[in-house]
């Protein structure tokens, strides 16, 4: 294993002058494939270790929605075609005698899951689930059943820490606008929100997509008084946590002449104006970062005993996130490279880029260091995923 440290001249982010990040909310189709697959994969793991004592091969991330059909207008409307959520996948399906029922597993996790993320959705009546999860080939059924943990795939995970004060502002006015507070202030602010967010020097523009539930607005006039307010709500959060310049628009695409209003049943866009897939949205920080380094990776859905493209993802945040917290580190970047069959604790290189002022011995020890430690916790890394002490999209 090599590990190399670099001391990066480069600008940071956070100090140039163009910044761009956003963030998919929790309603958001592509934020439910991850979330499905997520949960799934928990399920499974907590069933195969209740009856057979360990976590069985598995990865279903390959998760698909097919967004439906609604009938929508002020006041309310009808789901008129259910969306459809295709599981796909690789699963464990016999251990000896044992038949795993996976499609009962599935529906029963991924229908109570939807029923306490999405308020307005009836998931039995708005979504089918299909699967189709095959078991998976022996090469990788192997990487299970050696003593030594073995890397389940081929992949790079990637981290940074810390966060701009952009990237800080767009997570936290989405968990602002899911959160409780605001849905008993405006109930009729649906889970499906998306916020680009764009620095411009000191001028931050952000763009908001917001699925307005329609049985809580009974005309446009309302529509456009509840933007109003809704939009200085928002602006009094964000002024708590910066001193720059803030324009946000909500709902871009409404034309009043044309009669065209972001409204839906659900609150979500996935009733009707979306499909979702994972792997498109937030990754393992909960954002979409393109000034930053980022990997295809999707983390949702694999396994996590010995699936890198998850595993590899959270230890390079953790490595980068312990390095700033160092006084005299500012910036860290992580990039973890696996390879297939090989220990899960043996990338194939370590990359590690550092803005600090500290001696170059000093770097190599704290950053190695600190590397060795984290990846040594990697085989217990499932425990915390099991336990949601990881935020993964």
């Amino acid at each position: 294993m090599e590990i190399i440290i670099e001391q990066t001249r480069e600008t940071p982010v956070g100090k140039s002058s163009v910044e761009i990040v956003e963030r998919k909310g929790i309603g958001h189709p592509d934020t439910l494939c991850d979330g499905a697959a997520e949960e799934l994969s928990k399920a499974f793991s907590k069933y195969y270790l209740e009856h057979f004592g360990r976590i069985l091969h598995h990865n279903v991330d390959k998760c698909l929605l097919v967004g439906g059909c609604a009938e929508v207008s002020f006041g309310g409307g009808r789901v008129t075609v259910p969306m459809k959520l295709i599981m796909a996948g690789r699963a464990t399906e016999y251990a000896g005698n044992s038949k795993i029922p996976l499609e009962e597993i599935a529906k029963e996790t991924i229908y109570a899951w939807l029923r306490n993320r999405m308020r307005f959705l009836e998931p039995e009546k708005n979504v089918v689930i299909d699967m189709q999860t095959r078991t998976g080939s022996a090469d990788l059924r192997a990487t299970y059943d050696s003593t030594q943990l073995s890397a389940n795939d081929t992949s790079v995970g990637v981290g940074f820490s810390p966060m701009t004060e952009l990237e800080s502002i767009v997570y936290s006015t989405e968990q602002f606008l899911n959160s409780a507070e605001t849905k008993r202030n405006y109930p009729m602010v649906g889970e499906d929100i998306k916020i680009m967010g764009i620095r411009l020097n000191d001028q931050i523009n952000l763009t908001i997509a917001i699925a307005f539930v329609a049985r809580f607005i009974s005309s446009k006039e309302e529509y456009l008084k509840i933007k109003r307010l809704l939009a200085e709500y928002i602006d009094a959060f964000i002024k708590k946590h910066t001193s720059k310049r803030i324009t946000s628009v909500i709902n871009a695409a409404d034309d009043a002449e044309r009669n065209i209003y972001y409204l839906t049943v659900t609150g979500t866009s996935a009733e009707c104006g979306d499909d979702g897939q994972v792997g498109r949205g937030n990754r393992v920080n909960g954002l979409i970062t393109p000034y930053r380094p980022m990997t295809m990776e999707a983390t949702a859905g694999k396994n996590p005993v010995t699936h890198t493209g998850k595993l590899y993802n959270i230890a390079a945040h953790e490595i980068s996130r312990e390095l700033t917290q160092n006084a005299d580190i500012h910036n860290a970047e992580c990039y973890l490279v696996s390879q297939i069959g090989k220990p899960i604790t043996e990338p194939q290189i370590v990359h590690i880029k550092i803005h600090s002022s500290i001696t170059r011995e000093s770097q190599e020890d704290i950053c190695t260091n600190i590397a060795k430690k984290h990846l040594h916790l990697i085989p217990q890394l499932w425990e915390s995923i099991l336990e949601q002490r990881f935020t993964l999209f």
